[in-house]
């Protein structure tokens, strides 16, 4: 054997017995050595202390199969310690340390050491103990940044627990929750490998729950579905999801079925951040889906159906993280309304019905008007595009509703409708309203067309309009200012006006009306008849939430309706005074003035009794000269003065106007 040869040899021995003895070395080296370093180097990636308070052992295994050719090849070390600790930085003070692990287990890729890179494919965590704290400013305990910059980071992908316990302490959300996690006896193939169970607080109500999910919670960008299944309950707010997320890390991707039950729509603010309204006790089921990014994401609730009080309620909604505010659009539908499941929104719903939902009851008056002060506070959180329509809507029988479409807009604290539609009496009411809510007080301005509404339809429970033809046509303009409805319309200003230009009414109704008892007991024996509406003109002027009646009339053949008097919406208090003034002879008339007074909750219809007597004495009185003449003093030979029906009509078509929230008419007319 040559010189060279032998030198080859020995220097490949002597090789080989290096490496044979750097794998015993590593084989029997007593890890426990390398702590000091390894916490040295996980403190300074992490930029929290991290300890290995306990054992710590390292075996090698075959690397990451992803990886190709030699990288492939080359074993890892994987290494487990005991009893671990990473600690908390010097302001969150919920608890000593972030973590504390009884056993954790985890291999990391050698060839990325050489780059200072910490590389974790997946960490295993055995009974942890961890607590999340994030404070007011809005920092948190769980973003893993030292203070200098590290020449040494540390990246994680997948998250694997056994058994434990975690914490949240949130000063944003008020919330203090605590969750016990155990492995399930019983896996199958549908990927839940934990449970646990949920209590504590969030934003002052008191949180239970429990659910299940993956074992494995992957931490970096993933494909792979990581199931969780969750009934929760948030003071009276249930939410029940079934679903999976993908990069649960940042929560990039949720498809979950969403439930949500509780005493009304606006308690999901404090959970969810979404502005909706009071409603009565509600359920919905859909489909959740969305992403989450650093201004709170993006999400999607479609095909969702559900119940809100007694009415159905179907649609998808959309909420988007825009800037200034986030945006919520969306369309919702509901085939069977009914009416009084309005009520919450604008404060009419019964005390009754507010002690279901959890609201304030508020103090039993003489008033109709809705007294509740709207939330405006929140109105500036949070934009809003929202269509709604009530295909069919189930009102009182004094209601002639039938369907209602309205869209909502809500953009920097203006809260509009536009337009708000009912469907009534057989024809429409277009309005449109706009409540300004930026203020301490709300300004509003609405405006109101009625067209084509049926008269035989408008008075439901009237029989007698149940053969009347003709239509009603109306518009009014109001401004107010004030935080709920009564309030409005006890400060509002503006105009008024409605008409009818051609029909018929019944008859009889008239004699009631003019209390013609001798018609009244011919017709009621010898049928009813319709009598042609020559035209019928209302103007009322608002100031300061009082109506005054500028011209009132029903003209018709038989007789003349005169309407004067006010309507005071601020202390919902009627006194009107109607004249009637008969066109034709009736047999025997008691024709004296109807007063409509009292407050609307109790209305007073009264008769002149002082009129009413005078025609009653001189009756007697004649009655002593002959028995026929005693009944002239009753008789009316008609030949009322004509109303004017060309003027009233042409003043009534003048579209009314309002003036600005807060001014009134006069104060707009002296202004121009």
């Amino acid at each position: 054997m040559s010189r060279t040869k032998k030198i080859v040899l020995w220097s490949g021995l002597g090789l080989l017995s290096l490496l044979a003895l750097c794998v015993i070395l590593f084989l029997t080296f007593d890890w426990n050595r390398a702590k000091p370093w390894i916490n040295s180097r996980v403190s300074e990636a992490t930029g929290r202390p991290f300890s290995i308070n306990g054992d710590l052992s390292l075996t090698w295994h075959r690397g990451q199969e992803e990886l190709s050719g030699w990288r492939g090849k080359i074993p890892w070390p994987l290494l487990s310690a005991q009893n671990v600790t990473l600690g908390n930085p010097e302001w969150a003070t919920a608890a000593p340390n972030l973590a504390e692990v009884d056993h954790l287990s985890f291999s990391v890729n050698p060839l990325q050491l050489l780059n200072h890179k910490i590389v974790i494919p997946t960490l295993v965590l055995g009974r942890p103990n961890v607590t999340l704290q994030r404070a007011a400013d809005n920092k948190n305990n769980w973003t893993l940044k030292s203070g200098d910059p590290s020449k040494w980071k540390l990246e994680l992908g997948r998250l694997q627990l056994n058994e434990g316990k975690v914490r949240l302490v949130d000063a944003i959300k008020r919330a203090d929750l605590k969750a016990d996690i155990a492995s399930l006896k019983d896996q199958d193939s549908s990927g839940f490998r934990l449970g646990w169970k949920l209590g504590g607080t969030f934003n002052g109500e008191r949180v239970t729950g429990s659910g299940k999910s993956g074992g494995i919670l992957a931490l970096q960008a993933t494909k792979d579905p990581f199931p969780v299944e969750a009934d929760l309950r948030i003071g009276k707010t249930s939410i029940i999801i079934d679903g999976t997320a993908t990069n649960p890390k940042s929560l990039a991707s949720i498809n979950t079925r969403l439930k949500l039950s509780g005493p009304s729509m606006a308690d999901l603010y404090p959970i969810t951040g979404v502005l909706l309204p009071e409603t009565p006790p509600y359920a919905t089921e859909g489909s959740l889906t969305g992403v989450f990014n650093k201004d709170g994401g993006d999400w999607t609730y479609e095909k969702f159906k559900g119940k809100v009080g007694s009415s159905d309620l179907a649609g998808s909604l959309k909420y988007e993280s825009k800037k200034p505010r986030p945006l919520l659009s969306g369309e919702l539908v509901s085939n069977l309304l009914r009416l009084e499941d309005l009520g919450p929104v604008i404060g009419a719903d019964s005390n009754k019905d507010k002690t279901k939902r959890g609201a304030p009851t508020v103090a039993v008056t003489d008033k109709v008007l809705p007294k509740q002060d709207f939330d405006t506070k929140k109105w500036q959180t949070i934009d809003a595009d929202v269509k709604f329509t009530g295909r069919k809507v189930i009102a009182k029988k004094d209601l002639p509703i039938d369907s209602l479409v309205t869209e909502i807009h809500l953009k920097d604290g203006v809260l509009s409708l536009t337009p708000l539609n009912f469907g009534i009496a057989g024809g429409n009411m277009v309005s449109t309203v706009k409540l300004d809510g930026r203020g301490k007080i709300i300004k509003a301005q609405m405006k109101i067309s009625a067209r084509r509404l049926k008269l035989k339809e408008l008075f439901p429970p009237f029989d007698l309009m149940k053969a009347s033809i003709g239509e009603v046509n109306g518009d009014a303009s109001l401004s107010a200012t004030g935080n709920s409805v009564g309030a409005m319309l006890a400060s509002s200003n503006g105009e008024i006006k409605a008409l009818i230009n051609q029909g018929t009414v019944s008859k009889l109704l008239l004699e009631q009306i003019g209390l013609n008892v001798g018609s009244i007991i011919l017709t009621s024996l010898f049928g009813d008849k319709q009598v042609n509406i020559n035209c019928m003109a209302s103007d009322f002027s608002v100031t300061n939430g009082l109506m005054d009646t500028r011209t009132f009339v029903v003209d018709t053949d038989e007789a003349v309706l005169l309407v004067a008097g006010q309507i005071d919406l601020a202390k919902e208090q009627l006194n009107l005074k109607i004249n009637p003034r008969s066109r034709s002879f009736h047999l025997v008339s008691l024709r004296s003035p109807i007063y409509v007074t009292g407050k609307f909750k109790t209305p007073k219809v009264a008769l002149d009794k002082g009129a009413i007597a005078m025609k009653a004495g001189s009756a007697l009185a004649l009655g002593f000269l002959a028995p026929l003449a005693a009944l002239i003093p009753l008789m009316n030979a008609g030949g009322a003065e004509d109303s004017g029906c060309t003027k009233l009509l042409a003043e009534a078509k003048i579209k009314p106007i309002a003036p600005p929230p807060g001014k009134t008419y006069q104060e707009k007319s002296t202004s121009k």
